[in-house]
């Protein structure tokens, strides 16, 4: 089931109130939603080729204005090294909790170290991945990875919310299993 596109002209008029309502109880400050918005839009004009039409334009949206909201994030916290980021990611209709803490380390101060090891558990989180189920897998990747909103998944892949959330429950222990016997 693919087949959206994208319709640029149309952004502000149809997102940028949707946009700003999630930003603004993100960030608390008006001036920068309004930033974050229009970081979104310039991103997603820059990086539309690399739109599949497998999830709506507000999806696709909004899982770059979340990638903008945590660099916002990462940016006014680098000073103080390590931060906790607080967001709330409950979308519509979605129970995946009300909000994600994230520790970010100071982009600006990396060693060769910090560099391989990031390098190394990238690795280590695909292969892993790899030998996941592959449905365990397409799911994960939906929702975790490309923030795919819950009904999309259910609709896509013909299946319940419950049994989504039971699949993922799944991948992310099998996950956390592989992780320890091949990266910790």
């Amino acid at each position: 089931m693919s087949g959206h596109e994208l319709n640029p002209n149309m952004w502000i008029d149809r997102y940028s109130d949707y946009l700003f309502n999630y930003t603004i109880t993100r960030v608390k400050d008006r001036e920068t939603a309004q930033d974050l918005i229009q970081e979104t839009f310039f991103a997603a004009l820059k990086s539309m080729a690399n739109f599949k039409g497998e999830a709506s334009e507000r999806t696709w949206l909004i899982s770059i204005l979340k990638r903008k909201i945590i660099d916002h994030y990462r940016r006014t916290n680098s000073a103080k090294g390590k931060a906790e980021v607080k967001i709330n990611f409950n979308q519509e209709g979605d129970d995946e909790g009300s909000w994600l803490e994230e520790r970010v380390a100071d982009p600006f101060d990396r060693t060769a170290e910090d560099k391989i090891e990031n390098t190394e558990l990238g690795l280590a989180i695909h292969n892993c991945l790899d030998k996941l189920p592959a449905k365990q897998a397409q799911v994960f990747k939906m929702k975790t990875l490309l923030g795919y909103e819950t009904e999309v998944i259910c609709n896509e892949l013909d299946i319940t919310a419950s049994n989504l959330w039971v699949i993922i429950h799944r991948a992310r222990t099998s996950l956390a299993s592989c992780l320890e016997e091949n990266w910790f």
